[in-house]
C-alpha cells in the first residue's frame, strides 16, 4: 500500500513564488535535508533548502537559495538537483540551463552546505554532430533530429537526470545518464577522465553497450532518485512518460557488481498521478521522483508534483523488493 501526501509547496518569497519540485534529497539519521528546485517569478530557477523530519514535517526552510545561479552556463536556471555522498564527498548534480541548452553542472564538498561548484559535466557537443558519431538505434538519430528541428542547428546534447551512484563499484564511479529515449549507465576512474573525447569515444561510439533501461513503450524513460542500495540489487526508482505524456513512477533492480545487469522491473508503474495537486499545475499529470529516504521498513519517495508541489510516497521496502525478486 502506498501513501501519498503533499509535504511543500511555493511561498511569497520571490525566488520561489512560482513553485518548488524535483527535490535532491539526502537522509542524516532522522532528518532529511532537502534541496529542491524553486521557480521565481521571472520563471528562473534556484535551489531552496527545507529540513524534514522522519514524520515528513518541515521543521526547518530557508528564505533565500542556497544555490544560485552564479555563471553564464545556467544564467536562467540551476534545477533538479540530485545528491549522493561516496566516501566522504558530497555530490549534487544539477541541470545548468542557459535558456537554451539544458546541460548537467555538478558541485562537490565535505560539508553539504558549502558545495563548490565545478562546471559543466555533460557533453558540450551539437545535436548536429552527436548525430554523425553516435553509434545506436535509430530512435536515437530521430530525437536528435527533434531537437535540432525544434531549437536550431545549434543546440548542444541536451542533457538531464545524470546521477552517481552513492558508492564506487570495483572501485569505479558509475554515473546514470539520458539518451532520449533510454536510460544508460557509464563507469569512470575518475572526474578527470569527463571530458567531450571522452564522451564521444567511450559513450556515444559505444552506446549500445551503456543501455541498462529502455523505453518500452509511450515517450521515453529517464533517471529518478541516485540508487538504494539492497541485498537483492541496487533499487532504481525512474520516471516513464506515456503517449498523453502522463509522468509515472516506475521501478528496476539491478544487479550489485554490474549495475548494466537488469534483474527484474515491475512492469507497471509504481505510482502515478491521482490525487488534483499532482494532476494541476505547471505542467500536469507529472509525479518525478528524484529523492528518497528509509526509516525502518517505510521507504519514502520524494517527487515533483505537477511541477508545483512537493509530495512524498510512502510504502514498505520488504514488500516492494518482494515483488522485484
Amino acid at each position: 500500500m502506498i501513501k501519498k501526501k503533499l509535504i511543500l509547496e511555493k511561498t511569497d518569497n520571490e525566488f520561489e513564488i512560482n513553485g518548488v519540485f524535483n527535490p535532491g534529497c539526502y537522509q542524516e539519521g532522522d532528518f532529511v535535508h532537502m534541496f529542491y528546485r524553486a521557480v521565481c517569478s521571472t520563471t528562473n530557477s534556484s535551489i531552496g533548502y527545507a529540513k524534514l523530519n522522519k514524520y515528513n514535517e518541515v521543521i526547518e526552510r530557508n528564505s533565500e537559495p542556497i544555490i544560485k545561479r552564479d555563471f553564464d552556463y545556467e544564467r536562467h536556471g540551476v534545477e533538479d538537483p540530485r545528491i549522493v555522498k561516496v566516501d566522504d564527498t558530497f555530490y549534487i548534480f544539477y541541470v545548468a540551463y542557459d535558456g537554451k541548452n539544458a546541460l548537467t553542472a555538478y558541485a562537490t564538498g565535505s560539508d553539504l552546505f558549502n558545495m563548490e561548484k565545478k562546471g559543466i559535466v555533460s557533453p558540450t557537443i551539437k545535436y548536429s554532430e552527436v548525430k554523425k558519431i553516435i553509434h545506436g538505434p535509430q530512435r536515437y538519430i530521430d530525437r536528435a533530429d527533434l531537437y535540432i528541428k525544434n531549437v536550431g542547428e545549434d543546440i548542444l546534447f541536451w542533457s538531464k537526470d545524470v546521477f552517481l551512484f552513492p558508492e564506487k563499484i570495483n572501485g569505479k564511479f558509475y554515473m546514470m545518464i539520458r539518451v532520449l529515449p533510454d536510460i544508460q549507465i557509464i563507469s569512470f576512474n575518475n572526474f578527470d577522465e569527463i571530458n567531450n573525447d571522452f564522451w564521444i569515444n567511450y559513450f556515444f561510439k559505444g552506446l549500445n553497450d551503456s543501455i541498462v533501461i529502455e523505453c518500452l513503450d509511450g515517450r521515453h524513460v529517464g533517471g529518478g532518485c541516485p540508487p538504494i542500495k539492497t541485498p537483492d540489487g541496487w533499487l532504481i526508482i525512474f520516471h516513464s512518460v506515456d503517449s498523453n505524456r502522463v509522468y509515472h513512477t516506475s521501478v528496476a533492480l539491478l544487479d550489485l557488481d554490474n549495475p548494466l545487469k537488469v534483474i527484474s522491473r515491475l512492469k507497471e508503474p509504481l505510482f502515478s498521478p491521482t490525487e488534483d495537486w499532482e494532476k494541476e499545475g505547471t505542467v500536469p499529470n507529472v509525479v518525478f521522483a528524484t529523492g528518497t529516504a528509509i526509516f525502518d521498513d517505510r521507504l519514502c519517495i520524494y517527487y515533483g508534483a505537477a511541477d508545483k508541489r512537493i509530495g512524498v510516497a510512502e510504502l514498505s521496502l520488504k514488500e516492494l523488493l518482494k515483488k522485484l525478486c
